[in-house]
């Protein structure tokens, strides 16, 4: 025979009683949180659809976030390459008025003093800097100014101008994640940018019988190109052609040497990997690596070197004036402003696609962000009208339990003695 203890009937009101107060106090919880699941127990599967639809949402935020710094890049970008396009086609109107013929020296020197001056702001915009502080054109390095007007004087001038612009930047590198495995090129390099001409590297060393002498790799414009040991020239320049590289090689026929030609205009970054085969140096194209010999590391000893930026350009352009050949102005002169402006332009559409390619993936991205929140609301949300009855109807039964426990269980001095 079971016995019944005079505490039996306190401790199953008091664990009934607690036990309703647990879950007032966790729907309480769901109302303040908004979200019914506060314990994995709650409701397991919702819980494993929930976490994976936060993953999702957190690296679309994360990609969100990416294109809104993408685009400002490429405002910024757009407006200074506009800016410069305006700068050229100032210098261009001075050499279609310099060409005609009918203006004396000393209107062409004065032309030639506010060619200058464009130069200048050319140079000024070719070195812009972000907000973030990086360079704008430099490429990966962020730190460093792309380009470097060098002064002196020049024959017909009568103060110091600038005589020479050195590139000092490097190839475009950054990009950035907008989608799952998607990627968008941030940098336009100023070697690409503020370049007019293709560029042409020819070498002298005759490389018939050349053969590679140890595995390794060589880069241009920071794309990798494999070799192995026996590697001849026709190889190495297939394996060049079959490359993403924005460069053509042939061999040449008179020298027998490696021939580099840009696809369009810009300049021809080339680099040996930092171990194995030295190829490029070994074929006279360069005397060292970028880090030691700068971007302009060609082997100008051993190798012809042609195509000029728009610094150039204008230079050459603004030396004629001074020294009255409107032969050169009419011809050379305004040919390479005409490569100048062609470029430019087609560097703006460039970003213009960049941009949007990334205006229409943000768009994207604002319409998937707010389903992939319903989604995770639909799993884990609380519906507040249905919440807020049952708080009232187990806050009613609470108060019950409450009452009727107060008279069924009187306190009496056996309570205190047992």
């Amino acid at each position: 025979m079971q016995r019944i203890s005079t505490a039996m009937t306190f401790d199953n009101a008091q664990f009934h009683i607690r036990q309703q107060q647990s879950q007032i106090s966790n729907l309480q919880n769901q109302i303040t949180s908004q979200n019914r699941i506060q314990q994995l127990r709650d409701d397991p599967l919702a819980a494993a659809r929930v976490v994976r639809y936060e993953s999702v949402l957190a690296r679309l935020e994360r990609f969100e976030q990416n294109t809104h710094y993408a685009r400002d890049h490429f405002n910024l970008t757009y407006a200074y390459l506009d800016s410069a396009l305006n700068v050229v086609q100032r210098v261009r109107e001075l050499s279609v008025q310099a060409a005609n013929g009918i203006h004396t020296q000393q209107d062409l020197s004065l032309m030639a003093v506010e060619v200058n001056e464009m130069l200048r702001e050319l140079v000024a915009l070719s070195n812009a800097v972000g907000p973030d502080g990086n360079q704008l054109f430099a490429g990966d390095r962020a730190f460093t100014e792309p380009f470097r007007a060098v002064e002196g004087l020049v024959e017909g001038g009568r103060e110091s101008m600038v005589i020479r612009v050195e590139y000092r930047g490097s190839g475009a590198s950054r990009r950035t994640e907008i989608s799952d495995g998607t990627f968008t090129d941030l940098d336009l390099s100023g070697g690409e940018a503020f370049w007019a001409e293709r560029m042409q590297i020819f070498s002298t060393v005759n490389a018939a019988n050349y053969r590679v002498s140890e595995p390794g790799s060589f880069f241009l414009n920071g794309i990798e190109i494999p070799v192995t040991i026996g590697d001849t020239l026709p190889s190495i320049v297939a394996r060049i052609n079959d490359s993403p590289a924005p460069v053509r090689a042939s061999i040449d026929p008179d020298t027998r040497g490696l021939s580099l030609e840009g696809t369009g205009p810009g300049i021809i970054l080339a680099e040996d990997g930092e171990s194995g085969a030295t190829v490029l140096r070994d074929l006279g194209i360069i005397r060292g690596n970028m880090d030691t010999g700068g971007p302009t590391n060609w082997d100008e000893s051993r190798s012809r070197v042609s195509g000029g930026s728009m610094f150039d350009m204008v230079i050459r352009l603004r030396d004629a004036m001074f020294r009255g050949d409107h032969e050169f102005i009419g011809s050379q002169g305004l040919a390479g402003m005409d490569l100048a402006l062609g470029n430019l332009t087609t560097r703006i559409a460039e970003i213009g696609s960049r941009q949007q390619r990334v205006e229409m993936t943000w768009q994207r991205l604002n319409r998937e962000i707010p389903d992939m929140q319903s989604y995770i609301t639909r799993e884990s949300g609380v519906n507040m009208m249905e919440a807020a009855t049952n708080l009232s109807m187990m806050d009613l039964a609470h108060r019950a339990g409450l009452q009727t426990a107060a008279r069924l269980l009187p306190m009496s001095l056996l309570d205190f003695i047992r």
